[in-house]
């Protein structure tokens, strides 16, 4: 496990892993290898937990809040956007009514393949 303090001073969980990636756009997206992160408006893993995608295994090696006014081009990309923009309108597309609010904090997955 990596730095186990950061796990310890995370908040309880709010769902579980099988819940982190669940639309199938999304999951093909982390199986092409173009979704490293997931964001959500809780915590849905902890750091060294792993999630099976179609018999593939990614293990989480980072759960952080950040503000959604913070995000970058990067950050789009880890989600398997080009850019911020891009990411918004999928996010309010598939949250009809959600306001985007630059102060909102959502919970950062970062997760990657595990190797065979």
């Amino acid at each position: 496990m990596s730095n186990q303090n950061e796990t310890n001073a995370l908040p309880p969980k709010t769902c579980s892993i099988e819940r982190l990636v669940t639309l199938q756009e999304d999951v093909e997206k982390v199986l092409a290898g173009q979704k490293t992160a997931t964001r959500r408006n809780g915590r849905y893993a902890d750091v060294g937990e792993v999630m099976t995608l179609q018999n593939r295994q990614y293990v989480v090696e980072r759960v952080y809040s950040q503000a959604l006014g913070e995000l970058t081009d990067e950050d789009a990309k880890q989600e398997g956007y080009t850019t911020v923009e891009e990411y918004k309108q999928s996010i309010l597309s598939i949250h009809p009514g959600m306001p985007w609010l630059p102060k909102m904090r959502v919970w950062v997955h970062e997760f990657r393949l595990i190797q065979d």
